[in-house]
């Protein structure tokens, strides 16, 4: 463990894996954040915080289970010539409940019905539901992320270490994004939209068509980049009509 601390190939390691963990953990954060803010404003930081968490145990014991994690990539049975693994199954089942779950925030968005999910978001059970969402896709993602993980350091507690950094700094960056969108209505519209392109990725990936995760972020950075310059024209529109 002491012979890590001068391994310049473990620091490289960490500081690679971090920055990827910290990538791969955009995804999370956005839903985390869009399915909080269905909640009281007073239960939407611990329902992050649980949500976060939650995916750090989760990639801490599957980096513990790596020959598990690696077993799943194997095939279990072929369907007409497509070879299935658990892996594909996970994917696709996540894919599908994202793009259910994006969908159906949409529709709520251009229906309007805030307030009325707001006052249901109130009850006990609605935090429990929202957690269950959250750490099911946390399982997802935690998923992609152990398999970079694996991919990149070969020390099981350089692994740890970039997965807690990445952890508390999404921790730290929740609740400003979170807000963010919540003050920007047309940036949730667009979030949603990023939900629904990392589902189907997510699909693709179960039906062995890779879809480059670079192209993914692109997307999403352009795309914010318009909607950033949409922000600054209106909020100077106000400034002009206040004058």
């Amino acid at each position: 463990m002491l012979d890590l601390l001068t391994d310049p190939t473990a620091w490289a390691s960490f500081a690679t894996l971090t920055v990827l963990e910290i990538i791969l953990g955009v995804d999370n954060i956005i839903f985390i954040s869009i399915a909080a803010a269905r909640l009281p404003a007073e239960m939407r930081r611990k329902a992050r915080l649980i949500g976060l968490s939650g995916a750090l145990v989760m990639r801490i014991l599957l980096l513990m289970s790596i020959s598990w994690i690696v077993s799943l990539t194997e095939p279990f049975t072929t369907i007409a010539g497509f070879a299935v693994s658990w892996r594909d199954m996970i994917l696709l089942g996540g894919g599908l409940f994202l793009l259910y779950k994006a969908s159906t925030e949409i529709f709520v968005e251009v229906e309007g019905d805030h307030e009325e999910a707001a006052a249901s978001g109130g009850a006990k059970a609605t935090l429990t539901g929202v957690v269950f969402q959250i750490m099911m896709l946390d399982l997802i993602f935690s998923l992609d992320s152990v398999i970079t993980a694996v991919g990149i350091a070969d020390h099981l507690e350089v692994m740890i270490a970039a997965v807690v950094v990445s952890i508390g700094v999404m921790a730290i960056g929740a609740a400003p994004i979170a807000d963010f969108i919540e003050r920007h209505p047309s940036t949730k519209m667009l979030a949603l939209a990023f939900l629904v392109m990392v589902g189907m990725a997510l699909m693709a990936d179960g039906l062995h068509y890779h879809v480059e995760r670079g192209f993914i972020y692109a997307a999403m950075v352009f795309a914010g980049g318009v909607e950033g310059l949409n922000l600054l024209r209106a909020k100077k529109r106000r400034r002009r009509e206040a004058a």
